[in-house]
């Protein structure tokens, strides 16, 4: 039993738990004892017999009070083993029940019970982390992670290839060490020039915060676009070739034939009385071919010559209002929606706008059928604002020259644009696509961070 401690601050004497339950026994069985006397010391007895009754008496009380104090610690102990073998992740130890109506039992099933469930939350998350870092090491992407101070402290199969060392010797490695201090700071995501030991190239940038023991890391993932990019240039430059081609054929092929035409006609030695006008008009078609030929090339540049936007409060009613207002054709339908100021350039967002209302206006006339416009927020990876412009035309007939620069199936139209409208929807960072509606007619998607 332990010594009870004195303390002094409050004049008290403390007592340890197990003592606790060794006065508390020793108390209960105080007043039968003290009645086993008074009887011994009312009845005579003699003191041959009156002593070993009395020892047998005390010994008797002293050893219930014992044993229910070794009884209660040694459950407890038991119970208290089984909870620091669940702290130190030793699963296997279970507690045994005997009775399942006591109350000792009842708690042993519960630490069972926990045991269980934790073991089985451990092995889904070995198994989960298992399979992270098998993920993480399959792809071909570097991810890195960095402790507040910038120092490494992970890293996949893929960044020691493009390190060429081993995981070993990049963790505690600082950012600046590693060069990558820059990747650190800054807007995310966008692209950045990187050349690791390994191979150099374009590099998309993204990061992410995440907490470790309490603290803040920092996750670095580097995507190599550089064979993308060049695939993407190849097909850009394919695409661009095919509309060059098409674009000066259908000029030079008149223009080719007219000068063969006014070439056979003045090396004729007889020349018919009107040869002069022929001459003239067939000079006015191949200047007007050139013209054309210059208009095309120099609308082709407008695409490369897009300003960057000026970015100022934008109320959205009044822009979509305004927008509306200009077709003079038929009158657009504006949904309701929610009042919504954005930063955005104003001068840009209207022209594109307008350019949309106009195609979905040129899309019904025929037809017939209304065009309406309507906006909303919306949460999708992030809160954005959603504008659609709806018409009750055709629809899409093919969708997969929407985009390209010059296809169009309008006799005035210019091919430009959905092409120009989808520059400046990413140059605010967001989105703009088409599609065909259920209920026939053709839909236009635009998303705009907020």
């Amino acid at each position: 039993m332990k010594i009870p401690k004195f303390d002094t601050r409050s004049w008290r004497v403390r007592f340890s738990y197990e003592t606790k339950i060794y006065l508390y026994a020793v108390g209960a069985g105080l007043p039968g004892s003290l009645l086993a006397f008074v009887l011994m010391w009312n009845f005579g007895f003699t003191l041959e017999t009156g002593v070993p009754l009395g020892i047998l008496v005390l010994a008797g009380w002293l050893g219930f009070a014992t044993a229910a104090r070794k009884q209660a610690v040694n459950s407890l102990r038991t119970l208290t083993n089984l909870l620091a073998a669940l702290r130190e992740g030793d699963y296997s130890i279970q507690a045994q029940r005997r009775d399942e109506d006591d109350v000792l039992s009842e708690m042993s099933g519960e630490i069972n019970r926990l045991g269980n469930i934790m073991r089985q939350q451990r092995m889904e998350m070995v198994e989960a982390t298992t399979l992270l870092r098998k993920v993480m090491d399959e792809i071909e992407v570097a991810v890195l992670a960095f402790d507040p101070e910038w120092k490494l402290r992970l890293v996949n199969r893929y960044t020691e290839q493009l390190m060429e060392r081993p995981s070993d010797a990049l963790r505690g490695r600082t950012a600046e060490e590693l060069g990558l201090q820059d990747c650190l700071t800054g807007d995310v995501p966008r692209i950045v020039n990187f050349a690791f030991p390994g191979r150099s190239g374009r590099w998309e940038l993204r990061r992410g915060t995440y907490r470790e023991r309490g603290q803040p890391h920092q996750l670095l993932v580097l995507s190599d676009l550089t064979q993308t990019l060049r695939e993407e240039e190849r097909q850009a430059w394919k695409r661009l070739v095919q509309v060059l081609r098409h674009e000066i054929n259908n000029s030079l092929a008149p223009i080719h034939s007219l000068a063969e035409s006014l070439q056979r006609l003045l090396l004729r030695d007889a020349r018919p009385s009107d040869w002069e006008n022929d001459i003239k008009q067939g000079l006015d078609v191949i200047g007007e071919r050139s013209k054309s030929l210059n208009r095309f090339m120099a609308s082709y540049a407008q695409l490369t010559k897009l300003p960057k936007p000026n970015k100022r409060p934008l109320d959205v009613r009044d822009w979509i209002q305004r927008a509306a207002v200009l077709e003079t054709r038929q009158v657009v339908i504006i949904a309701p929606g929610p009042d919504v100021v954005i930063e955005a350039d104003g001068d840009q967002l209207e022209q594109m706008l307008i350019n949309l209302i106009k195609n979905a206006v040129d899309a019904v006339q025929e037809t017939g059928g209304d065009v309406s416009v309507s906006w909303s927020n919306v949460k999708k990876v992030s809160p954005c604002l959603e504008i659609l412009v709806e018409d009750e035309g055709q629809g899409i007939l093919n969708p997969e020259n929407l985009f390209v620069p010059f296809f169009t199936t309008k006799p005035e139209g210019s091919g430009l644009g959905l092409m120009i409208g989808r520059q400046i929807a990413e140059a605010h960072g967001g989105t703009l696509r088409l599609e065909n509606r259920d209920c026939g007619g053709c839909r236009v998607v635009i998303r705009l961070p907020l």
